[in-house]
């Protein structure tokens, strides 16, 4: 879309935004393809949308008004609804503008199984079976060391599945990391009692379990089972231990947390400090590519944040952002209100403006900041020895780099991320399904096709050149990556690549290649382009393999060939998904009839329970 026709867009869009109802309601900007590209919510949606187009707008504003093409809203009863419906619509589209908070189905938690002899372990996936989940874990430090103190003081069973029956013990029994209560070295009643202290621990209970344990040790003392008591002892120590790093005491029992927001161009840092029994016992970090106002960027922030997690705090005191322009100020009723509809659980939202909450609120918003001034600076460093040491022209404001990923050569597909100043420009990332290949593994192939077609499209469309291309891999790479910007006449792009097993950067124009120290900053910075085009490449190709994958499933149903399996799967994202299902939604979507919409149901319940 040339300058011209986007003014025309653009005052269409205002032009139309004078009939939307002066009510609470969401309102969707869609892309030219009908794509939903960001997801709002407003107490008058006639006033918010036609907000966008008054006044002098910031960078991201243009950024995000630049890619839009239409506008729908949905009105609701009341701005509580239209919170609710706005996390909704956000979960389920995903928005490429809104923000992608990493919730409990992405960061680990700590799963305790619904069994007889319950299991506790890590993981990522959340399955409603009646399990508890705690978390999620942003420092997965700090879940290694939760595991690995309950494994040394109260050992569950490491055994998957059902409780078999067994005549000796395992391993883990005769180191102290099981119970065994297959060989019966546990009775069921002792067994559900150390489940129900692992619960008071990943609860943060400390105090009460502390208290018992110490009362027990004390029985066993005066019953001169000092074996026993030593046990207890130790457990003691263990989780006194763990509670040494708590710093901050305010003698209070109430769980609270504390939501600290800095925002820096289109990034924003989060920190949410997490007070139980009176300590400050944790901290959650999260960086977040922000293109809303700082206030509904908090509401969404908490609906996510909050919305999967079972250890809720009774307390959540929030900062009161600038709400930006023509956007709504933060109203803690009102996410009071959200999180209630949404948890289940009152979860007072407020906002201190003095005393000790209004410190420690304080000092949350404090650590977010530094966070980013520290990253900000860290990224302006390794910018400036990236300069220096790869000989640029000027400083690496735009970095482009790109990686394939294939399994034995299906799927074979690639991906290109875009770091702005240091930064990761998800808006930016693009993936490619490669077609050259037929097949065949040839990296240096693929490699080539992916190249033409990103920076044929650059010289077409008189896009924005790269200031450094960061090719994952070595000497060949990059040679099959320079032919090609030859061709186009690009050759003036610095071009480099970075080989995993030694860490060498390779550059076309130098035989051997460049090894930097592990402290330096450059090498930080290209070895966040290259994980993240690796960590996104691996993402599609596994996405694309389950989709195929899952297409092959759902053709065995009668009825469902290639072209309606696809529907189902790009409508509803994998079979589970489909599962969760209604027949009619499924057949409305894959347009089946009642009949076939029940036999697949059916088939996926018979081949999940195989």
């Amino acid at each position: 879309m040339n300058v011209m026709e986007r003014k025309n867009n653009l005052q269409e869009l205002q032009n139309s935004s004078r009939y939307l109802p002066d009510g609470p309601g969401v309102y969707m900007m869609k892309n030219s393809r009908d794509q939903i590209l960001y997801v709002g919510k407003a107490k008058s949606l006639r006033k918010r949308v036609r907000s966008y187009f008054s006044g002098l707008k910031d960078i991201k504003t243009r950024h995000l008004l630049s890619k839009v093409s239409t506008i729908e809203a949905l009105s609701t009863q009341s701005e509580t609804e239209a919170l609710l419906l706005e996390n909704n619509l956000i979960k389920h589209w995903k928005p490429k503008y809104n923000i992608n908070l990493k919730d409990g189905k992405t960061y680990p938690v700590i799963r305790l199984t619904d069994e007889p002899y319950p299991r506790l372990y890590r993981t990522r996936r959340i399955v409603f079976d009646g399990s508890r989940y705690f978390g999620p874990y942003t420092d997965t430090t700090k879940i290694d060391t939760t595991l690995n103190l309950i494994d040394r003081i109260f050992p569950l069973r490491k055994c998957r599945g059902a409780l078999k029956t067994r005549k000796t013990p395992c391993l883990n029994y005769h180191i102290g990391r099981c119970s065994a209560p297959c060989c019966g070295m546990i009775s069921r009643e002792d067994y559900l009692a150390r489940v129900e202290m692992v619960v008071r621990l990943l609860s943060g209970k400390t105090e009460g379990l502390t208290r018992d344990l110490k009362q027990k040790m004390k029985q066993a003392a005066a019953a001169r089972e000092y074996e026993q008591a030593g046990r207890l002892r130790d457990q003691l120590t263990a989780i006194e231990s763990l509670s040494t790093e708590q710093k901050v005491v305010d003698f209070a029992d109430e769980a609270r947390d504390y939501v600290g927001l800095a925002i820096a161009g289109t990034e924003a840092q989060i920190t949410v400090l997490q007070s139980r029994g009176g300590k400050l016992v944790g901290r959650d970090l999260f960086l977040i590519e922000d293109y809303s106002p700082a206030a509904e960027l908090l509401t969404s922030f908490l609906a996510q944040y909050y919305g999967n997690r079972e250890n809720l705090p009774r307390r959540v005191y929030i900062p009161e952002p600038h709400p930006g322009p023509g956007g709504e100020p933060v109203d803690p009723k009102l996410i009071t209100e959200m999180l209630r509809s949404l948890t289940g659980r009152i979860l007072q939202c407020s906002i201190p403006l003095k005393g000790r909450h209004a410190r420690l609120l304080r000092m949350a918003r404090e650590d977010a900041g530094k966070k980013l001034e520290n990253r900000n600076r860290e990224q302006q460093r390794g910018l400036e020895e990236a300069r220096e040491v790869l000989g640029l022209p000027r400083l690496p404001h735009l970095i482009e780099g790109i990686d394939i990923s294939h399994l034995e050569g299906q799927d074979t597909v690639a991906s290109l991320v875009s770091f702005v100043d240091g930064h990761p420009r998800k808006s930016e990332y693009r993936h490619y399904s490669l077609k050259s290949l037929a097949g065949r593994i040839d990296d240096f192939e693929a490699i080539r096709e992916t190249m033409a077609r990103r920076y044929t499209r650059v010289q077409n469309e008189s896009r924005r050149k790269p200031d450094l291309i960061l090719i994952d891999g070595g000497k060949g790479q990059v040679s099959a990556a320079a032919s090609i910007l030859r061709l186009l006449g690009l050759e003036s792009i610095p071009l480099v690549g970075l080989a995993k097993k030694n860490e060498e950067i390779f550059l076309p124009a130098r035989s051997a290649p460049l090894q930097l120290p592990e402290t330096s900053e450059a090498l930080r910075l290209l070895q966040s382009v290259r994980n993240e085009a690796h960590r996104f490449a691996t993402g599609f190709q596994k996405q694309l393999r389950h989709k195929r994958l899952g297409r092959s499933e759902l053709e065995k149903v009668e009825g469902i060939g290639r072209v309606k399996s696809r529907l189902l799967l790009e409508s509803f994202g994998s079979l589970a998904a489909i599962e969760q299902q209604t027949p009619r939604e499924i057949a409305r979507v894959a347009r089946l009839s009642p009949r076939q919409a029940a036999d697949l149901l059916s088939f996926l319940a018979g081949r999940r329970q195989a």
